[in-house]
C-alpha cells in the first residue's frame, strides 16, 4: 500500500492486520465509537461492545461540543479534548475544525502553558515518545517501538524553555503534542504521520526535583559533550528510521536552539519554530500593518524587548525582507535595536555578547531601561518577546504614540500572563491608534464607540502551512526564504475588512485556507530552489488540497 505524507483519503492502517473487536475500539485513529454501522459491528466483532443505536458523526459532534461547553475551566476543557483525542481522533479533529476559534486557544496557547505546568498531575495516557539521557545508545531501538513506521512530521523538545514559563523538563511534552494537533487541524496532516518527542536530559528547575508527581528524571540538566552526543545520536536515528521526516525543534533554550539549528538544518530537513516561525508571523503582522501605517518596510525602526530566539529571529527575517527593498545587510540591521536584561544592546558593552546578539550591537551610548531606549531611538514598532509581564507601561506606550501616528505595539510573549501589555491597555493608552498584536488571544476592545479586534501573532498561522508545503513536495531543506515567502503570503491574506477592525491577521476560522495558501507558496519556493524531490504537479494548490486529511468516517466493510 502506498501513501503520501498528507493523504487524507487513504487509510494508513489498511491491510490484513486491520484491528478487530475491542482492539479496534482502542485504536484512536480508526475508532468511530457509536458511529460504527450495523454491518461493521457484525464484520468487525463489535456486536455487543457498543450501545445499540448508531449515531452519525454530526450527532457525535453535537454531543462532544455540548460536553466541551459544560466545562467552565480552561484546563478541564484541555483534559476533555485530550481524552477525546486519545479515544477518537476523527471526532476530535472534526470538533477542532468546526470550532477553531474556541478550540485552538485550549489545545495550544494560552491553555497549553497551564497544562504543561500541571502535566504530571493531569497525566492519563502517554502520547508520543519520551527518550531520556539514560537511553543513550538505544534511541534507534526505541523508535522501533513506535507503531507507525512511516513518520513524516516530528516535533521535538528538551523542555528547557517552555513558552515563557522556563525549564519544565519532561512536562514540556504538552508542546509537541499540541503543535502536532495543530498540524492536523490547521493544515490537514494525517495524524498517523505525526510523532511528538520529548528528550529528557534532566531539569534545572529544582522545584520539579521535589515534586512527587513529576514524570521526568530527578537530576540536573546534562550539558556539554554528553548532551551533544545524545542529540547527534537522536538526529541520526531519525534519519535512519524516518528518512522522509521533517524535524521541528521546539522550545529549546537559547544556548542550544541557535547552534542546533545551525548544526543540523543542512543535514536533515528541519527548522526551529521559535526562531523562524515566530519571525515569519511577526513580519507578516508588520507587513499587514503597513497598509494602515503607510510607507515601506525600510522606513521602519524596530525596538525589541528581549534578545533571545524569537527577537533575533524576527530581526533576521526583517533584515532579509528589507534587503529586497534595496538596503545592504549592514544598513538593514541598523533598523533593529534590542533591550535585554542589561539594557540596550550596544557594541561597547562590557563582557562577551552572545553570538545571536552581536550583529545587532550597534555603536551607541549605553541605555539602562526600555523607557530610555524608546525616548532616545524613537522606534516605529515596539516588539515584546521577553516574557516580562506588563513591561510595556502606560508611559512607554503613550510615548510611542506621541511620535507615531499609528505605533506598532506587538506584545508577543506567551502565555497570557507573560504578555508585555494587554490589548485593552495598548488601545486605551494610544487613543485607539495603535496597531496591536499579541502572542495569546485577547478579546475585542470597545473604545470611543469603535470596536477593535487585536491580531493574535500566533505561530499557528505559519508552521502548519510551511510543514505541509515542505512535505508535499518532499523538500530536502527548510530555508529562511520559505519563511519570508510564508510571511508575505500570510500578510496578503489579511483583508480590508480585517484591517478596519484593526486585525493584522485573518480570523482563526480561516486557518485551513491560510495553511493551503502558505503551503502552496512554500512548495513553489522549494521547487524553484531545486530542493523538491517530487515532480511539480500540473496544479500545485489542487494537489495539496487533495492530500489533506479531512476528519470524516470511512466505511470499513
Amino acid at each position: 500500500m502506498t501513501s503520501s505524507p498528507v493523504d487524507g483519503g487513504l487509510n494508513p492502517h489498511g491491510g490484513p492486520t486491520f484491528p478487530w473487536g475491542h482492539t479496534l475500539l482502542t485504536n484512536s485513529l480508526l475508532n468511530k465509537g457509536t458511529a460504527f454501522t450495523e454491518r461493521e459491528r457484525d464484520a468487525l466483532g463489535l456486536r455487543g461492545l457498543l450501545p445499540p443505536r448508531v449515531f452519525t458523526l454530526k450527532e457525535q459532534l453535537g454531543r462532544a461540543y455540548g460536553n466541551f461547553l459544560r466545562k467552565s475551566d480552561p484546563l478541564e476543557k484541555y483534559i476533555f479534548l485530550t481524552t477525546l483525542q486519545n479515544r477518537n481522533e476523527t471526532l476530535f479533529y472534526k470538533l477542532v475544525q468546526e470550532h477553531a476559534e474556541e478550540m485552538i486557544p485550549i489545545i495550544y496557547t494560552p491553555t497549553v502553558g497551564q497544562a504543561c505546568l500541571e502535566y504530571g498531575a493531569i497525566f492519563r495516557r502517554p502520547r508520543g515518545i519520551f527518550i531520556s539521557i539514560r537511553e543513550r545508545g538505544r534511541i534507534a531501538e526505541i523508535f522501533r517501538h513506535w507503531p507507525h513506521p512511516d513518520v513524516r512530521m516530528i516535533v521535538v523538545t528538551d523542555g528547557e524553555r517552555i513558552l515563557g514559563l522556563g525549564d519544565l523538563g519532561a512536562l514540556g511534552m504538552g508542546i509537541p503534542v499540541g503543535k502536532l494537533s495543530l498540524y492536523t487541524a490547521c493544515a490537514g496532516l494525517h495524524p498517523y504521520y505525526c510523532l511528538p518527542i520529548t528528550l529528557d536530559v534532566g531539569t534545572d528547575n529544582t522545584k520539579l526535583h521535589e515534586d512527587p508527581l513529576y514524570i521526568g528524571l530527578y537530576q540536573k540538566r546534562v550539558r556539554g559533550p554528553e548532551y551533544d552526543a545524545f542529540l547527534q545520536e537522536f538526529v541520526e536515528a531519525v534519519q535512519q528510521a524516518y528518512p522522509k521526516a521533517l524535524l521541528q525543534w521546539e522550545d529549546f533554550g537559547n544556548t542550544n536552539a541557535f547552534r542546533l539549528l545551525r548544526q543540523y538544518r543542512d543535514k536533515i530537513c528541519s527548522f526551529n519554530d521559535d526562531i523562524q516561525g515566530t519571525a515569519s508571523v511577526a513580519l507578516a503582522g508588520i507587513l499587514a500593518g503597513l497598509r494602515l501605517v503607510g510607507g515601506r518596510l525600510r522606513d521602519q525602526k524596530l525596538l525589541f524587548l528581549g534578545a533571545g530566539e524569537a527577537g533575533t529571529g524576527i530581526a533576521d527575517l526583517f533584515v532579509a525582507a528589507v534587503q529586497q527593498e534595496g538596503l545592504s545587510e549592514a544598513e538593514a540591521r541598523q533598523h533593529c535595536w534590542f533591550v535585554d536584561s542589561q539594557g540596550l544592546v550596544v557594541r561597547n558593552r562590557p563582557g562577551r555578547l552572545a553570538d545571536h546578539k552581536a550583529p545587532y550591537a550597534h555603536v551607541h551610548p549605553p541605555l539602562a531601561t526600555l523607557a530610555e531606549a524608546v525616548e532616545t531611538l524613537r522606534p516605529t514598532a515596539l516588539i515584546g518577546v521577553s516574557g516580562q509581564a506588563r513591561a510595556f507601561t502606560r508611559e512607554i506606550v503613550s510615548r510611542m504614540s506621541s511620535f507615531n501616528q499609528r505605533p506598532i505595539i506587538f506584545a508577543l510573549s506567551n502565555p497570557t500572563s507573560k504578555a508585555e501589555c494587554t490589548a485593552e491597555d495598548a488601545y486605551l493608552w494610544t487613543e485607539g491608534r495603535a496597531i496591536v498584536a499579541s502572542g495569546s488571544p485577547f478579546p475585542p476592545v470597545t473604545l470611543g464607540g469603535r470596536t477593535f479586534v487585536p491580531g493574535q501573532g500566533n505561530n499557528v498561522y505559519i508552521f502548519p502551512g510551511v510543514g505541509l508545503g515542505a512535505l508535499v513536495c518532499e523538500s530536502t531543506q527548510i530555508t529562511d526564504g520559505m519563511f519570508l515567502t510564508a510571511a508575505k503570503a500570510l500578510a496578503a491574506l489579511v483583508s480590508d475588512e480585517d484591517l478596519v477592525l484593526g486585525r493584522v491577521y485573518p480570523a482563526l476560522s480561516k486557518i485551513r485556507e491560510v495553511s493551503v495558501k502558505i503551503a502552496t507558496a512554500v512548495a513553489d519556493e522549494a521547487y524553484h530552489a531545486g530542493l523538491a524531490r517530487r515532480p511539480y504537479p500540473a496544479d500545485l494548490e489542487a494537489d495539496i488540497r487533495s492530500r489533506m486529511f479531512v476528519p470524516a468516517y470511512r466505511d470499513y466493510v
